[in-house]
């Protein structure tokens, strides 16, 4: 079934919001993907700057409903990536004109359920869109990887003239992202022969990156009849996590949520936030003992009993050690019905966007993943899906 929405939520007037502090504490500690030692993994920065001056909630809200679908495309490529997120965003008046009126809403963050949080914390209000400044922002202030071979990424998406900041220039900020092996990709909200688009081709260019163009204000959400049963596993994998830490409660709060956010949208947004859930790119070893034993260099004697839930304390270290496998046990099988499933609504989605024909050309989610899937070839990544054949996303890209 296919719903189409108008994402348009008049939030005039109002500033970006946070997550309240008091509910989820400041990350202290980024969480680091475990990979085993046969399996290669490559980094891939991911850095998202959106645009939310006052006519951007249809933008916003796209970017709410893709991200795990983003994800989960990147999950599909070999060797697997090392993924990190970072969040941007750009075009707020209370962000100060010092700033260009822009804002790091997070580093660069193994921390998937962190990017969540913050996106959909977003409010609009009106202001001065300045192409250049975030992509300076960007390359300024992230710790990007310092790996040769890395995948990196910048994603700017608006509707104003590209070339409008007074103090710098987008195609020298571009010039400068290449020059540091980081391919600047524009996303222009319009139409792709409007005026402005021509500058935002060109910004993209000068980065070798892709031009995209998409109508923000529309949502294709496409639901498949495996959604409910993706949803009650996605309940299922959090009864599998064993926390541990001060922070501990904090983590596991937010990772619900972030379900609620997902339910919020609707029951695609839950699936597709499962299929990321039980895929290898979600990774909570900061706080969850079964991450955090997948890396051979984690010590599970060395965890103090006060950093263990009350009816764990109890627990001698072998039986502590057979708890945690236990749960591993339960998330293993539980992912594999994730993923069996994850193919067949893979499949669904494929064949009813086919059916869409124009109306499923200028979407923020293929935008984003017909440049990611062309860019990680460049770097030697293979794309590679089990049981479903490989499509190109048919979307205005130059």
């Amino acid at each position: 079934m296919i719903r189409t929405t108008v994402s348009l939520f008049a939030l005039a007037g109002s500033v970006l919001a946070q997550a309240p502090m008091s509910t989820v504490p400041l990350r202290l500690v980024e969480p680091a993907a475990v990979r085993t030692a046969s399996e290669p993994s490559r980094a891939i920065d991911l850095v998202i700057c959106l645009d939310v001056s006052g006519s951007m909630d249809g933008l916003l809200n796209a970017a709410r409903q893709n991200l795990w679908a983003v994800v989960n495309d990147l999950a599909t490529l070999r060797p697997q990536p090392d993924l990190r997120v970072a969040l941007l965003t750009f075009g707020c008046p209370a962000y100060g004109q010092e700033s260009g009126f822009v804002a790091v809403q997070t580093e660069l963050t193994n921390d998937l359920d962190l990017v969540s949080q913050k996106l959909f914390a977003l409010k609009t209000n009106g202001g001065d869109e300045y192409v250049a400044r975030v992509v300076h922002r960007a390359l300024e202030v992230l710790d990007w990887s310092k790996d040769q071979q890395a995948l990196k990424l910048i994603f700017v998406a608006g509707n104003e003239a590209a070339t409008q900041d007074p103090l710098f220039d987008a195609f020298v900020e571009s010039k400068a992202a290449i020059a540091r092996g980081i391919l600047v990709n524009t996303i222009y909200c319009g139409d792709p022969k409007h005026e402005l688009a021509n500058a935002w081709r060109q910004v993209a260019r000068s980065a070798d990156g892709n031009f995209a163009s998409i109508e923000q204000d529309q949502a294709v959400v496409i639901a498949t009849p495996f959604d409910k049963t993706l949803g009650d596993l996605s309940a299922r994998l959090n009864t599998t996590y064993v926390p541990y830490g001060k922070q501990a409660g904090a983590w596991v709060q937010n990772q619900l949520e972030q379900d609620k956010n997902a339910s919020d949208l609707n029951g695609a947004n839950v699936a597709q936030r499962c299929q990321t859930k039980a895929g290898a790119l979600y990774c909570n070893s900061q706080w969850d003992l079964v991450d955090a034993c997948k890396d051979a260099n984690f010590d599970l004697a060395k965890v103090t009993k006060e950093d263990l839930a009350p009816d764990l304390q109890k627990l001698s270290i072998d039986q502590l050690k057979a708890h945690v496998a236990k749960k591993a046990a339960e998330r293993a099988a539980i992912q594999k019905q994730v993923a069996e499933l994850g193919k067949k609504r893979d499949a669904f989605v494929e064949g009813e966007r086919k059916k869409l024909g124009d109306a499923g050309k200028k979407l923020f989610e293929l935008a984003v993943l017909e440049s990611v899937r062309a860019q990680a070839k460049s770097r030697g990544f293979e794309r590679k899906v089990e049981g479903t054949s490989e499509t190109k996303p048919r979307i205005d890209v130059d």
